[in-house]
């Protein structure tokens, strides 16, 4: 997956995730919740892209990691 697919990503989970907060108490909660998480995690592996692009690695030996460590790190 490249930059502009993440990118597209992103969009597609935060259009969805406004749709389902402008729902309010009608809305998807645990839908929501994970959108959250993909967003993290495509979020997480721009990053990783990035990092790896800007220290001569190649970015395309990112890796997607899991919820629980996208979700547990510090702000």
């Amino acid at each position: 997956m490249d930059d502009s697919a993440i990118f597209d990503q992103l969009r597609t989970l935060a259009d969805e995730e406004h749709e389902i907060r402008r729902q309010g108490a009608d809305g998807d909660p645990e839908r929501l919740e994970r959108i959250e998480v993909m967003l993290d995690q495509c979020w997480d592996l721009l990053r990783q892209r990035r990092a790896l692009r800007e220290y001569g690695g190649d970015p395309d030996n990112a890796k997607v990691r899991d919820p629980d460590t996208v979700e547990h790190y510090q702000q």
